[in-house]
C-alpha cells in the first residue's frame, strides 16, 4: 500500500506559490518583506545584501563567482529560492545571451529603508492601565496548549471535547479535509493515513498544515488569501505577551482573530471600553522556519525495555495518540500506563503509520528523566519496532496473470522474451511450459498471441 504524506509547508512555501501579481502586492508591507528575509537560506540572504544597492542586473555567471567550487550546490539553491520568491526577477535581453538577476523593485526598496531608518511596529502595545490583567508567559503557553489540544480532540472525535471551538461545520469540514474518511450510512468518519500522520507531527508542523487549509479555503468565506497571508505574518512581529487593541484591526483582521483565538495563536480578552488580542508563541513563530519553531518541549513518555509504557500526562489528546499504536491498561489522574505489542503496531501500520514516525514521536515526547539518556528510547524497542514493520513488507503482492496450454515449445519461448523485453515476466516453467506476467502486460500479450496465430 504506497504511503500518504502530508507535507508540512511553512508560510514562504505559501508565499512563494501565489500568483506574481498578488505576491507583489504582499511586498507593499515591510514586514513580509523582512519576514521573507528572515526565512531565507543563509546564502540567498547574503545575496540579498549584496544586491539591495545595486540597481542594475547581475549576470548569472558573476554571481557565480561568488562562490567557492564546492559551493555551486547551494549558490543554485539560493537563486531558485530567491526566484520562487520573487525576490530577484530573471531578466532578458536580446543583446545578453546569459541570464541576468535583478531585485523585485518594491522589495528592494522597503528593505532599504528598514536599513536606514529602522523598522516600526505593525501596531503600538496598549499601555497596562487600559488592560485588566496581562498573563504571563507560562500562562500564555498553557492557554495554547489547551486550545490547540482542544482543536484537535474536535477535529478527530468531536465526542470527546469538552469546550467545542467556535468554528463553523464548513470551517472544520475544510480542515478534516483529507484527514477523515467520508462517513456512510451514519457512521462515524474516520481517520485515514494522512489523519494519522498528521496526529504524530510536531505541534508546529501540525499548525502549519491547518493554516495552510485556513487559507487555502479563504475565497469561499469571502476573504482575499494576500490579505491573510499578510495579517498572519504581521502578527508574528508583534511581542509575545503583550497586548494589543482589536479596534486597529480590519473587517477581515477581526474575522481571522477570533479563529486564531480558538486555534491558541492568540489569546482574546474584553475589556471595559475596548477588546484586545495578546499573542502566544504559536503566532510569534509563524515566520520562522520549521526546524527553528521545532524546540524542544517537555515530554511524557517512559519507555522500558521490557516494551512498559508509562506516559506522565493527563491530556486527552496525548492518551488518543498514544491508542494509536500502543495498548492501554489502566488511566490514572496523571498516568496512563500500557504497553507496546505486536497487535497494537499491527493495528498502527494497517492504518498507515510506519516505524519512523512512531520512534520519532517516542523520541521527542520522551520524559525529561530519559531524554538525556542515550539511546532515548531503548534500542531493543526500536529494533523489534521496525522489525514488526518489516514482517508486513516481506510479501508484496503483484497483479499477475498466468499462461499456460501452449500448443507449441516456440510459441511459449516468444512469450517469454516478448514479456522479458518489456520487464514483465514474474516466473516461468519451461518444462510444462507456464508463465506468469505482470498484469499490466496482459492486454498486450493478448493482442501478441493474437498476431501469433
Amino acid at each position: 500500500m504506497p504511503q500518504v504524506r502530508i507535507v508540512a509547508r511553512n508560510f514562504m512555501d505559501m508565499v512563494a506559490a501565489l500568483p506574481a501579481a498578488k505576491l507583489n502586492k504582499l511586498y507593499d508591507s515591510s514586514f513580509i518583506c523582512e519576514a521573507v528575509l528572515r526565512s531565507l537560506p543563509p546564502l540567498a540572504k547574503k545575496y540579498v545584501l549584496q544586491m539591495l544597492f545595486v540597481d542594475s542586473p547581475m549576470t548569472a555567471k558573476s554571481m557565480e563567482e561568488w562562490v567557492l567550487p564546492d559551493g555551486i550546490s547551494k549558490h543554485k539553491v539560493a537563486i531558485d529560492r530567491l526566484l520562487q520568491l520573487r525576490v530577484f526577477i530573471e531578466v532578458t535581453d536580446r543583446y545578453i545571451i546569459q541570464p541576468s538577476y535583478k531585485m523585485n523593485q518594491k522589495f528592494q526598496s522597503n528593505m532599504q529603508k528598514y536599513l536606514i531608518s529602522g523598522g516600526t511596529l505593525p501596531r503600538e502595545a496598549m499601555t497596562l492601565n487600559s488592560v485588566v490583567r496581562l498573563p504571563s508567559v507560562g500562562e500564555l503557553d498553557t492557554y495554547a496548549l489547551e486550545q490547540w489540544e482542544c482543536f484537535l480532540l474536535q477535529l478527530i472525535n468531536s465526542s470527546q471535547v469538552e469546550k467545542p471551538t467556535s468554528f463553523s461545520s464548513s470551517m472544520m469540514r475544510a480542515f478534516q479535509r483529507g484527514l477523515l474518511s467520508s462517513s456512510r450510512d451514519n457512521e462515524a468518519p474516520r481517520l485515514t493515513e494522512s489523519g494519522f500522520q498528521f496526529l504524530l507531527m510536531e505541534t508546529n508542523a501540525q499548525l502549519w498544515y491547518i493554516i495552510r487549509e485556513y487559507i487555502s479555503s479563504a475565497e469561499e468565506r469571502g476573504m482575499d488569501p494576500t490579505d491573510l497571508i499578510s495579517f498572519l505574518l504581521e502578527l508574528s512581529f508583534h511581542t509575545l505577551g503583550q497586548a494589543y487593541s482589536a479596534n486597529t484591526l480590519t473587517e477581515v483582521q477581526r474575522l481571522a482573530i477570533k479563529d486564531l483565538a480558538d486555534l491558541g495563536l492568540v489569546k482574546y480578552q474584553q475589556g471595559r471600553k475596548e477588546g484586545c488580542f495578546i499573542p502566544t508563541k504559536l503566532a510569534t513563530n509563524l515566520s520562522v522556519t520549521l526546524s527553528d519553531a521545532s524546540s524542544r518541549k517537555e515530554g511524557f513518555v517512559v519507555i522500558e525495555t521490557n516494551f512498559r509504557m508509562y506516559a506522565y500526562s493527563s491530556s486527552r489528546l496525548h492518551c488518543e495518540i498514544l491508542r494509536l499504536f500502543a495498548r492501554i491498561e489502566y488511566q490514572l489522574p496523571n498516568l496512563l500506563v500500557g504497553a507496546i505489542t505486536k497487535e497494537s503496531l499491527y493495528n498502527a501500520f494497517e492504518n498507515g503509520i510506519t516505524a519512523d514516525q512512531i520512534v520519532s514521536f517516542l523520541q521527542q515526547n520522551a520524559h525529561p528523566r530519559v531524554a538525556e539518556k542515550t539511546p532515548v528510547v531503548p534500542e531493543n524497542v526500536t529494533d523489534q519496532i521496525r522489525l514488526w514493520e518489516n514482517d508486513r513488507n516481506r510479501v508484496d503482492m503483484t497483479l499477475s496473470h498466468l499462461y499456460e496450454d501452449f500448443p507449441s515449445k516456440d510459441l511459449f519461448e516468444a512469450c517469454c522474451d516478448f514479456a522479458r523485453d518489456y520487464g514483465c515476466l514474474l516466473w516461468e516453467d519451461t518444462k510444462k511450459m507456464r508463465l506468469i506476467v505482470k498484469g499490466e502486460l496482459h492486454q498486450q500479450m493478448r493482442d501478441f498471441l493474437r498476431g501469433q496465430r
